[in-house]
């Protein structure tokens, strides 16, 4: 029911509008509003704090079906639960749960995670954002970039992952903080120009003696990086499920088109180069299917999904880069004009090997959990 309905809405709702929002990099307040009365945010918090109370195999074929239609409202809806809700539902204290979580959950505001800068991407270590505890406030100075979800009407809260101090090894004590859109010093520009998900909102962010209370940390002092790391481990299984989606709507408009148009006086679907490329691709979107669905399985279980997480992300982002590539190829000319569909698959592929954590990140996380490190 939940796939149907989703299903039904993206085709109904959002297909439509598609490429007339991508053209325009227009972010649609109209379309994310009618995703919130779905209920697709907030899909795994608990009923308590205005969530849907589902599993997250639930979330990620919320996520696969929004996909299957257009990648930048899948990580509207991506981004919106897994960085935006998750840290504070999983870590957040009670006061902070029962301020933000219902609205979030209702779709009335968003939220976004501040991780990214200009120079610390894989190497989120090297963050240089700051904050200081001066006089029971923190004190936030630096930027983000890329930031989903940060600079609409919607955005109204950020995670922001911050320098705090030093540990006693000598490394940077990480935290994170939750700073409200228009708190003073606080600024969001909207980042255009973008090559994939031109209908979703990314940000650049500015933090400039931006002041707020101390109760603003989330969680304790000093488990900035480690909540950034188990957020991003739930947030591959969002990425994996759109990789997945988009394999799934690319193959489905290549298969309808190689049955439609005919050359040498039958279907193109039907010469073998093509038939064999369109069964590599169904067999391969089910093979990704399988491996994300164990993923989410192992979650919903509370058992460690870590490895399976980073598989899942690195082999559904690149099914859908292979399928993308094979489906233009069927579509020949016509695949490269954006009056089709396939020509916005084909660019909005791209992030998915680099958000998340790259595909050479994921590599090295699976690397070390098969124990090519040693111990």
């Amino acid at each position: 029911m939940l796939r149907n309905s989703i299903r039904d809405f993206a085709e109904s709702e959002i297909l439509p509008k598609a490429i007339e929002l991508d053209e325009k990099e227009e972010f649609s307040i109209e379309l994310t509003r009618k995703m919130a009365g779905m209920g697709l945010f907030g899909i795994t918090v608990s009923e308590e704090y205005g969530g849907s109370g589902m599993d997250y195999l639930s979330y990620c074929i919320a996520v696969e079906e929004l996909a299957r239609v257009d990648g930048s409202h899948s990580a509207t809806v991506a981004a919106g639960n897994s960085l935006g809700i998750g840290p504070i539902n999983y870590y957040g204290s009670e006061k902070q749960k029962k301020e933000w979580l219902p609205k979030l959950c209702s779709g009335e505001i968003l939220a976004s995670f501040g991780l990214t800068e200009p120079d610390a991407g894989s190497d989120a270590g090297a963050s240089k954002t700051t904050a200081k505890l001066e006089n029971g406030e923190w004190v936030v100075d630096g930027s983000k970039i890329f930031i989903t979800n940060s600079t609409s009407e919607l955005s109204a809260i950020c995670t922001v992952q911050a320098v705090t101090g030093q540990r006693s090894d000598g490394r940077k004590e990480m935290s994170c903080i939750l700073v409200p859109n228009g708190t003073p010093g606080f600024e969001a520009r909207k980042m255009t120009g973008k090559m994939m998900w031109r209908a979703s909102d990314t940000g650049e962010l500015f933090f400039d003696n931006c002041r707020v209370p101390e109760e603003n940390l989330l969680g304790k002092r000093g488990e900035g990086f480690r909540q950034m790391l188990e957020t991003l481990d739930n947030g591959r299984l969002a990425i994996a499920a759109m990789g997945l989606g988009g394999a799934q709507g690319a193959f489905e408009l290549a298969l309808k088109y190689g049955r439609e148009r005919e050359q040498f006086g039958k279907p193109v679907a039907s010469f073998q180069a093509n038939a064999f490329k369109l069964a590599d691709m169904a067999t391969t979107i089910e093979a990704a299917r399988c491996m994300l669905y164990k993923a989410c399985a192992l979650k919903d279980a509370g058992k460690p999904f870590s490895k399976i997480a980073a598989m899942a992300k690195l082999y559904c982002a690149e099914v859908m880069g292979a399928v993308v590539d094979n489906a233009v190829q069927i579509f020949g000319g016509y695949g490269l004009m954006k009056e089709y569909h396939i020509e916005r698959f084909f660019r909005d592929y791209k992030l998915l090997t680099i958000g998340e954590g790259t595909s050479e990140v994921q590599r090295i996380v699976i690397s070390r959990h098969i124990g090519c490190y040693g111990d």
